[in-house]
């Protein structure tokens, strides 16, 4: 489980392209690798990585975390973009996150869901927690639920309602919160804005029916990791510009907010810790080239907003290895600066994507279990 410590463009394109039945034999033998690293001492897991422990910047890497990526190096995938090919990125990532799979999570109910939007219909994938007429942190017979309207990262080429069902699943359960996970539009086949249009339609029509879907109208939440962290961050101030309803929470999960890269985590972790400068430059290209907009737009950079004012609170999850941890942490401060309340937490040993990986268990449950605690108290009744 070794690995090298570096692999070329064209190995990682090699590991996803062959034929289907060495994937299928890699991708078991990746389910098997999760089950056993949970349950392996510190020490081994350090010495199957590579013999020491990775710190950087005041930092200690998460040792089942290590252990995953030099896993995933010996395979041949050190990134999550697959040469320049969105189709073979989605396959990487759809079979990476089915080997992560939680079955063992469970919610009460878990159904398909239709919303119109600009472009035609938005699929959506709707989840129910257990004991539903509860409200978060409140008692049984205190009302419906709340709602988080949920969107995926991917950096807005990859991702869909599969590669983040067991996420969705585990924020529901442990939440207590209605979710509605939301299927927008890809690039390169749609470029920007149409990821903000649809996240914009998804949230409206949600506030709209929240109660004829059984969740609390009063406290309908946006939240999402990665691109779909931006994603949230933009529909809550787009909801303030439109006088529209805000939602009761933004909950950014590591998200991207400054897509002209200059901070000081983009230089650290700019390769060897799953999201790479050369995947980030590659996402941002896809998505913005030919679009029209630039990336000091809002609607892409939420950082690079004048006005902040006005906005709810602010849950901010950033990871201590993750090339975005600045510019999630620099948009928390600009945030609070405006007034809005903010609760920032870095989760100093994770990587980009953790929420993705709770089936390592260890250090990456609890940060998983510390952040949908605190979205649960948020949401809570007063």
């Amino acid at each position: 489980m070794t690995g090298s410590l570096s692999r070329t463009g064209q190995q990682v394109g090699a590991a996803t392209k062959r034929s289907p039945w060495v994937r299928r034999a890699l991708a078991a033998g990746n389910r098997a690798g999760v089950k056993v690293i949970p349950h392996l001492p510190g020490g081994i897991k350090r010495m199957l990585a590579g013999g020491r422990a990775i710190t950087i910047d005041g930092n200690t890497l998460d040792a089942s975390v290590q252990l995953m990526l030099a896993a995933q190096r010996a395979v041949g995938i050190a990134s999550l973009v697959v040469g320049d090919d969105p189709i073979a990125t989605r396959v990487q990532n759809r079979e990476a996150m089915r080997s992560l799979d939680e079955p063992e999570v469970h919610v009460a109910d878990i159904r398909r869901v239709s919303i119109p939007g600009p472009a035609g219909v938005i699929p959506a994938r709707y989840y129910r927690p257990a004991g539903a007429g509860a409200g978060a942190g409140a008692g049984a017979g205190a009302g419906p639920a709340p709602l988080l309207v949920f969107y995926h990262g991917g950096g807005y080429v990859f991702g869909d309602l599969d590669t983040h069902d067991s996420a969705c699943r585990l924020i529901c359960r442990d939440a207590a919160v209605n979710v509605l996970s939301v299927d927008y539009r890809l690039a390169p086949e749609h470029k920007a804005p149409a990821a903000v249009d649809d996240a914009y339609a998804a949230y409206t029509w949600a506030r709209g029916h929240a109660e004829e879907l059984g969740a609390d109208p009063r406290r309908v939440a946006v939240g999402g990791d990665s691109a779909g962290g931006a994603l949230a961050a933009v529909v809550t101030r787009l909801a303030r510009d439109a006088s529209d309803p805000l939602p009761a929470v933004q909950w950014l999960i590591y998200p991207a907010t400054d897509l002209r890269g200059l901070t000081r985590s983009r230089t650290l972790f700019a390769d060897g810790f799953l999201l790479t400068k050369r995947g980030m430059d590659w996402f941002q290209a896809t998505y913005l080239d030919g679009s029209g907009i630039d990336i000091t737009d809002p609607r892409v950079s939420p950082l690079l907003v004048d006005d902040l004012s006005g906005l709810p609170p602010a849950l901010v999850i950033t990871a201590g290895f993750d090339p975005l941890r600045d510019e999630g942490e620099q948009y928390a401060a600009k945030l609070q600066a405006a007034g809005v309340p903010v609760d920032l937490r870095r989760m100093d040993s994770m990587i980009h994507a953790f929420l993705n990986f709770n089936a390592l268990g260890g250090q990456v449950s609890r940060a998983n279990a510390e952040m949908i605690s605190a979205l649960r108290a948020h949401l809570a009744h007063d």
